[in-house]
């Protein structure tokens, strides 16, 4: 990528990150009381998060080579590109609008931008069906752990989002046997301000987004050691940022239970991604925190101390995102000719 792109992003991320500490509705002291009782638990939840990232890495790592073979980027590279890409999401509005174009194109000088586009595009998928594998994981959890405590509202709660989530599983996997690309052109082609430029579009690069859906296809077809590789990475990513909680919660409580933190961590993120229009899911995860804890019988006041500690640290973690644009790329000569 030339460096006046990168620099676009830098400072896209860098007027975002602004904004974001300009509209944060904390006080200063309010910042310091959280931080002070949370103590140690911050710097370990700060790096909890290094050990996720290890696994969503991973997951586009093994999309990207097929499998473990390292012979086109360097793992830390697909870190790098993970976190930052992560970071560029969080500051965006309706989110996907920033991480993804920079991901293709620090990626396309090493495996071609077909190549690029497909494993990136792939990478968002297998992210996102990740999500309705975990809440499908979940209902079946609290099904499980407290059957007895169903009334009908909750009942039909989770009649309903198990539907969506089935919904939402079929239409990955039936993206993954035909392609995604052409389905979101044909898609975008009703939208009314898109349609002509989708139209256009289609018809320019038809034999591009042909190749780019039949490399898809041949993920899940071929590929299935990969397929599942990658999908249990995520899926074991999002098991694992439920730590998180537990530590958040064991400054107050030394009841929490891990399944419990499972719980609460899929009914928020099921609610802030109702919320997707946010940059940061602002107030969106704290207001699913506080209900989610809530329903497990615990204080409201823990899912928003709960909150406030998590923006902080994913606050911390967009910062090193962004900041990791500048580093670690001279070392390609390949980057130049983008």
């Amino acid at each position: 990528m030339k460096s006046k792109y990168r620099n676009l992003f830098l400072l896209f991320g860098i007027v975002a990150i602004a904004v974001m500490l300009l509209t944060f509705d904390v006080s200063y002291a309010e910042l310091t009381d959280s931080l002070r009782k949370a103590g140690l638990c911050f710097p370990v939840v700060i790096f909890l998060w290094v050990l996720i990232y290890l696994l969503n890495a991973g997951a586009w790592y093994i999309i990207i080579h097929d499998g473990f073979r390292g012979d086109k980027i360097p793992y830390w590279r697909v870190y790098k590109y993970t976190v930052t890409g992560f970071a560029l999401n969080a500051t965006t509005p309706v989110g996907l609008m920033g991480g993804e174009p920079y991901r293709i194109m620090e990626l396309a000088p090493y495996v071609g931008v077909e190549k690029a586009t497909s494993s990136v595009i792939l990478y968002v998928m297998m992210h996102i069906f990740s999500h309705f594998c975990f809440w499908l994981f979940s209902i079946l959890l609290y099904l499980v752990l407290y059957f007895h405590h169903l009334q009908w509202s909750l009942s039909l709660f989770l009649a309903f989002s198990g539907i969506f989530c089935l919904m939402g599983v079929y239409f990955f996997m039936k993206g993954y046997r035909q392609g995604l690309a052409m389905r979101c052109i044909r898609l975008l082609q009703r939208v009314f301000f898109l349609k002509r430029w989708a139209i256009n579009f289609a018809e320019k690069k038809q034999e591009t987004l042909q190749r780019i859906d039949d490399q898809i296809a041949e993920l899940h077809s071929k590929h299935r050691v990969t397929f599942y590789t990658s999908l249990g990475a995520e899926f074991f990513a999002r098991v694992l940022s439920c730590a998180e909680i537990y530590f958040i919660l064991s400054i107050f409580t030394d009841t929490i239970s891990y399944w419990d933190c499972i719980l609460i961590l899929a009914f928020t993120s099921l609610f802030a991604n109702a919320l997707f229009f946010l940059p940061m899911q602002l107030g969106g995860r704290e207001g699913g925190f506080a209900l989610a804890v809530g329903g497990l019988s615990m204080p409201y006041a823990y899912g928003v101390y709960m909150g406030l500690i998590m923006r902080l640290r994913e606050l911390v973690w967009i910062i090193l995102g962004i900041g990791l644009m500048k580093f670690g790329n001279k070392n390609s000569l390949k980057s130049k000719r983008i």
